[in-house]
């Protein structure tokens, strides 16, 4: 029979191993985790099976084609954002919501200086997330500059797109949200009216189910409304 001393250091022991291990397994962001694959399959529409799109080129999906693809549970993603303007606060809420909803692990980072945001790109990129979703123009440029750097790293961009992506920097935007960047044209008048609540959570999907579909390097242009 077991002292009552021993029994008790015994007890103690297996509740310190079991605090650690509950800790352990909450922190989805603390060991690398299996590539993300996408639960669900993309509709018909999305793309076209026999004339897969070649990088940089622009798709139109059909409406509601991503609606069958979902991230899998604890998908690790970086909001970047910069901006206080409506679209980009649509934008934000837009990501959020949908990280709820689909049980995405999220963590945000906004620079601390607006008109260099690249110490805030090199803190995300540092979190090696699965993704990092951007959300605001003047991110456009810096993240022109870094992610040919960074090729093993997926970004999304909302509501605008770069000019001449590298293969793992996917865009969603519509009509009235191509944004590429400063002194450049784009390829329909801004509209910050467009970037409505519904608009935005539709890029936020479309452009996940092409993330997680290996459909990169491309940009996902929704329907007019």
């Amino acid at each position: 029979m077991r002292s009552p001393l021993r029994a008790t250091a015994t007890f103690a022991l297996a509740a310190v191993a079991a605090f650690a291990t509950g800790c352990s397994s909450s922190d989805t962001w603390s060991q690398p985790h299996p590539a993300p694959s996408p639960v669900g399959t993309l509709g018909d529409g999305f793309t076209d099976p026999s004339a897969p799109p070649t990088p940089e080129a622009t798709i139109t999906p059909r409406p509601g084609s991503w609606n069958g693809v979902h991230p899998p549970k604890d998908y690790r993603v970086v909001l970047l954002s910069s901006g206080d303007d409506r679209p980009t606060r649509t934008l934000v809420t837009a990501v959020e919501d949908w990280a709820r909803t689909e049980h995405v692990s999220l963590r945000t980072v906004t620079p601390d200086t607006p008109s260099d945001p690249i110490p805030a790109i090199v803190r995300a990129l540092d979190m090696h997330p699965d993704l990092i979703i951007s959300a605001g123009d003047n991110l456009i440029d810096s993240l022109a500059t870094v992610s040919a750097s960074h090729l093993s790293q997926q970004f999304l961009v909302l509501g605008a797109e770069l000019a001449e992506p590298t293969h793992n920097v996917t865009a969603a935007n519509w009509p009235g949200a191509t944004f590429r960047g400063e002194d450049l044209v784009t390829s329909t008048a801004y509209d910050a009216r467009s970037f409505t609540p519904r608009r935005c959570a539709e890029a936020v999907r479309a452009g996940t189910a092409a993330v997680l579909n290996h459909l990169t390097g491309i940009v996902v242009q929704l329907d007019a409304p």
